[in-house]
């Protein structure tokens, strides 16, 4: 029996029964003494089982919790979601800088969420050897801005930022009244209605450069207003003025394509050639034209008109790079 079935029956004794006896779990999982100690530490010490011992009972039962802290076993594996959640979650944790004021609260966080990655059989260093998360073009930032922000964006507070916008290679101060924060593609993006320009902005966390949280309270936009400014366009580079794209992929590489999300609107279709059609909307072309060159030759703008023009002067200037 392995130890992932003989926690899961001790979890269902207990909780079947009011107390049962060391002897009589030994007797019915079939295990030493030993190896039964193990268990029970197991699970109250990875999994927090609130396993007691009641001398008067003579035997272990789960202590009652309150609604905040209920007790419950995790899977006998995690799905694909799950997993990749989890993973993502622990490489977040262990790449900031536990030195600092979040130090005391990343490390427990990140000693529970170990502990449950490795549940069972599969300890934590055969997931971690077996399983990889890679993170493509992430950008460092500071971790005390970052709780600054943090902090701003749950007690709705202002914000005054020192921000580096990287197109203009320009620094400037604002004020912002911060109203989300996105993880994008492996880099945190802060979602602000900006007082100095007197719209909604979307800033890079880790080109904010200073951030220094105010008395004053935040300006609150609804989750519609966002996501029709911020929210309709391509990639973290939207707006409110939406165009489509129409980008038509070689039947080689639709194999692929059609398998990915670009954008939670889009929409695609296989042609009778075998190409695959995909429609995407965009208000800044930047993001998306990152994406169509990844492609190659393998795919063609079909239109706007002007998003090809667009691309072939991107094209253009790439040759120039190599004559």
């Amino acid at each position: 029996m392995s130890m992932n079935e003989r926690i899961y029956q001790i979890d269902q004794l207990l909780n079947d029964r009011r107390s049962v006896s060391f002897k009589e779990l030994q007797e019915r999982l079939e295990i030493s003494p030993a190896t039964l100690k193990r268990d029970l530490s197991y699970m109250r010490d990875r999994l927090n089982a609130p396993i007691v011992y009641d001398k008067e009972l003579g035997g272990y039962h789960f202590e009652k919790q309150g609604p905040c802290t209920q007790y419950e076993l995790p899977g006998l594996w995690f799905s694909a979601e799950e997993i990749h959640a989890l993973l993502t979650m622990q490489h977040l944790l262990s790449t900031l800088d536990t030195g600092g004021l979040l130090g005391p609260h990343i490390k427990p966080l990140l000693s529970r969420l170990t502990a449950l990655i490795g549940t069972a059989d599969d300890s934590i260093e055969q997931v971690k050897k077996r399983i990889k998360v890679e993170t493509v073009g992430a950008r460092h930032f500071h971790l005390d801005h970052f709780q600054a922000i943090g902090s701003a964006l749950l007690r709705r507070k202002r914000l005054t930022i020192e921000y580096h916008a990287r197109g203009t290679d320009e620094i400037s101060v604002r004020d912002v009244s911060p109203q989300r924060l996105v993880y994008y593609r492996d880099n945190w993006y802060l979602d602000s209605w900006c007082h100095l320009r007197n719209g909604l902005r979307s800033f890079s966390v880790d080109a904010i450069k200073r951030a220094e949280i105010l008395e004053t309270k935040a300006e609150d936009l609804s989750e519609r207003k966002l996501n029709e400014v911020l929210g309709a366009g391509y990639g973290i580079f939207s707006g409110k003025d939406v165009q489509w794209a129409v980008l038509h992929f070689s039947p080689a590489r639709a194999r692929w394509v059609a398998s990915e999300k670009w954008h939670a609107e889009q929409k695609g279709k296989f042609l009778a050639d075998g190409t695959y059609e995909l429609k995407v909307p965009y208000s800044d072309y930047r993001e998306l034209i990152m994406d169509i060159l990844k492609h190659g030759s393998d795919v063609k703008v079909i239109e706007p008109e002007n998003l090809k023009k667009i691309v072939l002067a991107e094209v253009d200037n790439l040759i120039k790079n190599y004559s």
